[in-house]
């Protein structure tokens, strides 16, 4: 494979890298739960990060993070409960957001499954 990797690419690599490692994907959430802002497609997506220090930085710089809290969820409990629960809901999941925009690469539960699982082996 030619080119140089996209930094959607890039942060979808580090994303498997670290989550087959850790066997932790890490959420925010407020007083009002789980974000799922609409994207620039028009679709919803949950954002997930693959530590916690790079949720905490999301955190500290998107405005509209202001006062979330990371929280740690074990692989096996999101692949059973999370991912069946995104699907069933429409939503993608958020890789790895970075940026004053929290932006960042958004695919389907199933794709990021597949994914993290290629990486562990």
């Amino acid at each position: 494979m030619g080119g140089t990797m996209s930094t959607s690419a890039i942060q979808l690599a580090a994303f498997c890298t670290e989550v087959a490692q850790t066997r932790t994907v890490w959420a925010v959430k407020d007083g009002n739960g789980f974000p799922a802002p609409v994207g620039t497609d028009g679709k919803r997506a949950m954002p997930f990060w693959s530590s916690e220090s790079r949720a905490l930085h999301l955190i500290s710089i998107a405005p509209q993070f202001t006062g979330f809290k990371p929280v740690a969820i074990d692989w096996d409990s999101f692949c059973e409960r999370w991912l069946p629960g995104l699907e069933r809901d429409d939503l993608l999941v958020g890789v790895n957001w970075v940026g004053v925009r929290a932006s960042g690469f958004d695919l389907l539960p199933s794709e990021l499954k597949a994914n993290v699982e290629a990486a562990v082996r």
